[in-house]
């Protein structure tokens, strides 16, 4: 399952307050991805091309990259630095 939400929260160590937190429907990336689909596939040649050049199974390549991206889910990463706080989740 490709990931569908992503969810941002940033909390500032100079305002008291909770920060901000934004949800991202990355499901609606679908649309620029249907759109731009001319260039993608013209990406995909020229990385068949250097599959081939250096001896990587090309349909390999791609099922590892789709394998990387149906993983997403469950991504729990948060960095804080100086008292500064960024949680990024994706669901």
């Amino acid at each position: 399952m490709t990931p569908n939400i992503a969810i941002i929260h940033v909390q500032n160590s100079c305002r008291r307050r909770h920060g901000f937190r934004l949800w991202i429907p990355l499901f609606l990336l679908w649309i620029p991805v249907l759109v731009l689909s001319p260039l993608i596939l013209a990406g995909l040649f020229v990385l068949s091309i250097a599959c081939w050049a250096a001896g990587i199974d090309f349909f390999r390549a791609v099922h590892i990259f789709w394998d990387i991206l149906c993983s997403l889910p469950g991504t729990d990463v948060r960095v804080t630095a100086d008292g500064n706080r960024v949680l990024v989740r994706i669901l």
